[in-house]
């Protein structure tokens, strides 16, 4: 397990490095906010900067080691710590990016399932537990070990792009219309779809199938109607549109097995189109 966990940050490492999407979470703040009774950083903070939109390059993408609580992650954090995986990353996004402040990057393990953009410290944790929960959606489905790993490897890949574009839009201060939580989700496709070639395709992919079982394994309760992030059926859903949208032709499939709609199925193509434009136009004044 841990050698496989160990494979899935130098993917994580190589999404930050080409990461370029936005969107902010109030999910996110409420699950993932600043814990009181965190344990100290193992690396210094860099001060504290105003945030602004005058195009300058005033903060960077920092790293922050947390000493893990729970020791079944203690080997993986160990490893992630000595190959200065996030490290690496935040140096090759600081070649990449304007920033009006600093970015923290985390990993650690959080006792529940999350990956988060704190606004409070401007800060992009992923935890240790949700990796292990993609394993065992996946499984679930009935995957062997093999393949479940690699579908976690890409779910992981989905969600990490859509929360460093958490910390984006909060950081630019990004308009976005609608509902938010499908900014992200459609940020992400666009990213790896345009950005990550076969390996994009199959995050966003992975992501509908998690999207998918997900749905099946719970009914939907007045809480998830409520709240601000679509149903998962309806992830799935956009998630597959995202890439039938991006190449009609070279993902026909989608459509002829029946796995979406011809319905919404022949506005995928204007739909995307769209998406990539927005975000392409948005951060194009925060690239060096």
């Amino acid at each position: 397990m841990h050698r496989n966990l160990l494979n899935l940050m130098f993917v994580i490492a190589l999404l930050i490095i080409i990461t370029a999407c936005v969107c902010k979470s109030d999910r996110d703040k409420n699950q993932g906010g600043k814990d009181p009774d965190k344990p100290a950083s193992n690396v210094a903070k860099t001060g504290d900067k105003n945030p602004g939109t005058d195009g300058k390059d005033n903060g960077d993408f920092t790293v922050e080691h947390i000493t893990v609580t729970n020791q079944k992650y203690a080997e993986i954090d160990r490893e992630v710590r000595d190959e200065k995986l996030l490290e690496k990353a935040a140096d090759r996004l600081n070649k990449s990016l304007i920033l009006p402040h600093d970015i923290e990057l985390r990993t650690k393990d959080c006792s529940e399932v999350n990956a988060f953009y704190d606004p409070a410290d401007a800060s992009v944790t992923v935890c240790y537990e949700l990796m292990e929960h993609f394993y065992q959606v996946f499984r679930s489905a009935g995957l062997s070990s093999d393949k479940a790993y690699e579908q976690m490897f890409s779910a992981v890949r989905f969600v990490f792009l859509h929360e460093i574009g958490h910390a984006l839009i909060d950081t630019y201060k990004l308009p976005v219309t609608g509902n938010e939580e499908d900014a992200a989700d459609r940020c992400s496709a666009y990213v790896n779809l345009e950005e990550l070639g076969e390996e994009g395709v199959a995050a966003v992919f992975a992501a509908a199938d998690a999207f998918a079982i997900e749905s099946k394994q719970s009914a939907s309760g007045k809480r998830d109607m409520a709240d601000e992030h679509l149903l998962q059926e309806q992830r799935f859903y956009n998630s597959l549109c995202m890439i039938y949208g991006s190449n009609p032709g070279k993902y026909s499939s989608i459509l002829t097995k029946g796995y979406l709609p011809k319905e919404r199925a022949v506005r995928c193509e204007s739909e995307y189109q769209r998406t990539a434009d927005s975000w392409r136009n948005l951060l194009e004044p925060w690239r060096k």
